[in-house]
């Protein structure tokens, strides 16, 4: 019998959405070449450099061990995958660092 470890699943892949996910999987299948990926995907080799620029900065959002907390880690993931402008997310991360601060002094 076969028996398997039950492993933890690491937070770096739980934070990638299914197409992110999808996306990694043909990446590895084309063994990395970004030219085949892009012909796979019918666009051009700089929309497939940016898609996983922006996958590689969402990995290191999850996994930068300085980000202890969540709403901050969902604003760099965000930031990252380009849903929310680099200084929309500054501007939420200040207020919300201001407020943690304010909270502290009572």
């Amino acid at each position: 019998m076969d028996e398997r470890r039950v492993r933890e699943v690491p937070r770096w892949i739980e934070a990638l959405a299914e197409e992110d996910l999808h996306f990694l999987r043909r990446f590895l299948l084309t063994s990395g070449s970004l030219k085949d990926l892009a012909a796979e995907y019918g666009v051009s080799y700089p929309t497939v450099r940016g898609r996983l620029d922006r996958l590689i900065g969402k990995v290191k959002a999850a996994e930068d061990p300085r980000i202890e907390d969540p709403f901050e880690r969902k604003i760099r993931m965000l930031v990252a995958d380009m849903k929310l402008p680099a200084h929309l997310g500054k501007d939420l991360l200040d207020a919300h660092r201001s407020s943690l601060r304010r909270r502290a002094a009572r």
